[in-house]
């Protein structure tokens, strides 16, 4: 199986790695710094050098729903100027994934905000949403400032694990009813915004919520008798 470092430093840019698999599907290697599409975050894009200097487009990175693998979409499987156990240099776009992770920390903030289980939501480059079980409207208004006031205190992040049998023994820490955390593995990995919000979640975060930046609620809409969807953007 593929090491997944992002699950341990989000902020790590680029990384040595070995090719384990080419494939029609695209690349696999012996760890990665790529997060897999998974959890309504989108999966990471970038490139991979090889030791003669070729450049090898990565265009997604996402786990196969069979084998579980982590599989890096390139642009075409034809001709791939490398082959199984060659050392290569990941590079992932950290302008896009800084943006991500940044929207996915705000996310989490929304769930402070929001006392409701989560039904729903999507993370795209500037822009997020949640779906709550609540039968009330909500102040688009009220929202956005306190969204804004929770990242401007600044609160730390910290990461922890559990055991999945944990887990299960605390289900008050899941607030996503439509994507559970992942499990399996024997352990769950924790996401703490100090004072503000814990909850399992398997995306890249930010160091602390000042690092996401001013946000405004862009709108609410009624998706059903018991279902409002926020959607958040970076307001600069």
């Amino acid at each position: 199986m593929t090491i997944e470092i992002f699950r341990e430093d989000s902020y790590i840019k680029t990384v040595t790695a070995i090719v384990t698999a080419v494939d029609e599907r695209g690349l696999q290697f012996d760890q990665t710094i790529f997060y897999a599409t998974g959890g309504g975050q989108p999966g990471d894009t970038g490139h991979c050098e090889t030791a003669d200097g070729s450049i090898i487009t990565i265009t997604d990175s996402f786990k196969d729903r069979e084998t579980a693998e982590h599989i890096h979409a390139i642009q075409t499987t034809d001709q791939v100027p490398v082959s199984i156990g060659d050392s290569v240099t990941l590079t992932i776009d950290w302008q896009r994934r800084h943006r991500i992770m940044r929207m996915h920390s705000c996310l989490h903030m929304l769930c402070a905000v929001i006392p409701a289980q989560v039904t729903g939501g999507s993370i795209q480059d500037g822009r997020g949403r949640l779906d709550f079980d609540l039968p009330e409207t909500i102040d688009k208004d009220h929202v956005t400032s306190e969204l804004n006031r929770l990242i401007l205190e600044d609160h730390p992040m910290h990461m922890s694990w559990i055991t999945d049998d944990e887990l299960k023994a605390n289900p008050g820490l899941v607030r996503t009813m439509s994507a559970p955390p992942p499990t399996g593995t024997g352990k769950v990995r924790l996401i703490n915004f100090e004072g503000v919000d814990l909850q399992p979640c398997g995306g890249t975060h930010v160091a602390t919520s000042g690092e996401i930046g001013p946000v405004m609620v862009k709108k609410v809409e009624k998706k059903g008798k018991l279902n409002r969807r926020i959607t958040v953007v970076f307001d600069e």
